[in-house]
């Protein structure tokens, strides 16, 4: 797999039915490992590991509407009242952080209303802020800690 600019952690890779999996401690379960899969999993750790983010607020892929399209989100962060406090679109680390990218995660958030929206391949992260009030975006120059953007 590809050399990412996070940091590594204790990771948890086997062979299952001639497929290379990754242990993911959010769903509790093997996964199978693609290059999009590996930055998220190193996204999970560091938010956990190295930017105090609760375990048990973080919800992976799951699924939301969009109009009447049901989409898969990578990584939400809630709140402690359980409302979307991050949204963390993952691409792999071949694919730019480019405006396609950013409208995607955009896309996604007019749904879910997290304040805060992170794309990252890995490589490149880019870190976005929403006023509630008048949904301006203001790009941020590094991803907050948890007890940061809870004030």
């Amino acid at each position: 797999m590809d050399k990412l600019s996070l940091p590594t952690f204790n990771i948890n890779i086997k062979e299952s039915a001639g497929k290379t999996v990754i242990f993911d401690i959010i769903r509790k379960k093997y996964i199978v490992l693609t290059p999009e899969e590996w930055v998220r999993q190193h996204f999970i750790h560091y938010l956990i590991d190295h930017l105090g983010y609760s375990r048990a607020l973080i919800g992976v892929e799951q699924g939301m509407r969009y109009n009447a399209l049901l989409k898969r989100t990578d990584i939400i962060v809630f709140d402690r009242t359980g409302a979307p406090l991050v949204l963390v679109e993952c691409k792999e680390p071949a694919h730019r952080l480019n405006q396609k990218a950013m409208a995607q995660a955009m896309m996604y958030n007019k749904t879910l209303k997290a304040p805060y929206i992170i794309v990252s391949n890995g490589i490149d992260h880019s870190c976005m802020h929403v006023n509630p009030v008048d949904k301006k975006v203001d790009f941020l120059n590094t991803i907050p800690r948890f007890e940061e953007i809870l004030k």
